[in-house]
């Protein structure tokens, strides 16, 4: 999963039947998580914003890997 550049890679856990995920590339941890594959791409893109948001509020680069 792909947005602003930024890689989702996530995981299914079958005992919470939830989607769990975690921007890759980014020195910071960021998840997200959805019940479906469309819930779980707009979590993804929103963490992704508010990942971008933060930065920019503690006027830091958003560094990748």
């Amino acid at each position: 999963m792909e947005y602003k550049g930024y890689t989702g890679r996530m995981e299914y856990i079958e005992e919470a039947k939830i989607f769990h995920g975690e921007i890759g590339g980014i020195r910071d941890v960021v998840t997200f998580q959805g019940k479906s594959v469309e819930e779980l791409q707009q979590a993804f893109q929103d963490s992704v914003e508010e990942y971008l948001a933060i930065c920019k509020e503690r006027g830091k680069f958003p560094f990748t890997l």
